[in-house]
């Protein structure tokens, strides 16, 4: 999963969250997903490519909120809700990869780059 690395929070929450590395991998894995994903979504009938999709934007979605927000408290929370929505994230491509709906190779890049 996507972790930060030896800060503190109030230094990463004085900045915009787009200087954020943590920020910017999961923003360019939400991009990698949305890719992927609209190329097997005709044959998903199990609603999971939406559910992917949702759980990817809201990794970085819920760093930059946290990253705006007034206490160190709230961005932890924040960050730690990110940090579920990845591992939620590792599900769907794994359950994609069972019913084909993406490689395993593909299925497989994509969740080391959750981690």
């Amino acid at each position: 999963m996507m972790r930060l690395a030896k800060c503190d929070a109030a230094s990463l929450r004085m900045q915009h969250y787009s200087n954020l590395l943590v920020w910017q991998k999961a923003h360019a894995l939400a991009v990698r997903i949305d890719e992927s994903i609209e190329q097997c979504k005709r044959k998903d009938r199990s609603g999971v490519t939406a559910q992917a999709r949702r759980a990817a934007l809201s990794i970085p979605a819920n760093i930059a909120e946290g990253s705006g927000r007034g206490s160190d408290k709230d961005f932890a929370r924040f960050v730690h809700i990110a940090i579920g929505s990845t591992s939620e994230l590792e599900y769907h491509l794994e359950f994609m990869s069972a019913r084909k709906l993406l490689t395993s190779t593909d299925s497989n890049t994509l969740r080391t780059q959750a981690r």
